[in-house]
């Protein structure tokens, strides 16, 4: 069986509502000569004349007739395929979309995310995950659409990522704490009792590079999982989190930031998805509303 050629179709869709060789080809632009080497193809692909001579024009066979409706049919339904996605609405989108995120990153950007959906997507449900690693699996089987984080060695090379923000690192401290007020030097922030942060066992924060730099150390009385845990032991005593700024500001009312005493790198937060999801319409949709979420 030939392979289908959709050229060879709209070629025969134009001639039979032309009726003619010569402005079948100027429709489709070809020369006369073109367009009667196009209708000899034609001709030997349906095994039927299609077009005979009748005084100066030419008129259909039988076949031809019966080929016209199911041609037209055939390429309206081919015309739909490539127009899948251009007259995409959010208003009318029902779908879940599942998200990876920090417990910071959600409570800090998820209000005005939703409060975005509900106004322009309602029929779009998100679901949040907690990031336990970056190990890039869920997104390459499906399970989550979006995840957020800092790029790191683990991040599967065929995933997509695009920079959200920059964000610098703060201190922060309860108001009662001694550093609630002034200024706070590099022996200050060493002296203090800190919470630090990370997932998996670290010999060694960026923070401590920097004292060390300066012939300091700290001491880190308890380690946590999360930036919101980090918080929320600073508000019942006298510690210190060093935390991302923008990233915890939902996370910070009632308590005290101040900038560090010392030179700690900032860091980049990016938006990361599998390629298979780069020209869904949806998928994109969500991915440019969060970064207009995050850009404001």
């Amino acid at each position: 069986m030939p392979r289908p050629d959709l050229d060879q179709l709209i070629t025969l869709d134009v001639l039979l509502s032309a009726g003619s060789v010569a402005r079948a080809a100027e429709r489709l632009q070809l020369s006369p000569s073109a367009m009667s080497r196009a209708l000899a193809r034609l001709r030997a692909s349906f095994n039927d004349p299609l077009l005979v001579r009748a005084g100066r024009g030419l008129v259909p066979t039988p076949r031809a007739e019966a080929l016209r409706p199911e041609v037209r049919r055939v390429l309206e339904a081919a015309e739909a395929l490539f127009r899948i996605g251009a007259d995409f609405d959010p208003a009318h989108l029902s779908r879940t979309f599942t998200l990876r995120i920090s417990d910071g990153f959600l409570e800090t950007f998820g209000p005005p995310l939703l409060a975005t959906l509900a106004r322009e997507a309602p029929g779009v449900r998100l679901r949040f995950v907690p990031k336990q690693d970056k190990d890039s699996a869920p997104l390459r089987d499906g399970s989550i659409d979006l995840e957020t984080g800092v790029i790191g060695p683990a991040m599967g090379p065929e995933v997509r990522a695009q920079a959200l923000f920059r964000d610098r690192f703060i201190g922060v401290v309860r108001p009662e704490h001694p550093l609630a007020g002034g200024r706070v030097t590099a022996e200050d922030y060493a002296a203090g009792q800190h919470i630090a942060v990370a997932r998996r066992p670290v010999e060694r924060w960026p923070a401590d590079e920097a004292l060390a730099a300066l012939g300091l150390t700290r001491q880190v009385r308890t380690i946590v999982g999360g930036f919101a845990a980090a918080l929320f032991l600073v508000r019942s005593g006298d510690l210190i989190a060093t935390v991302p700024e923008q990233h915890t500001a939902g996370l910070r009312a009632g308590l005290i930031a101040f900038p560090l005493p010392i030179a700690v790198p900032e860091i980049t937060v990016s938006l990361f998805w599998h390629p298979r999801f780069d020209a869904d319409p949806a998928h994109r949709w969500l991915r440019e509303t969060l970064r207009a979420i995050c850009k404001a």
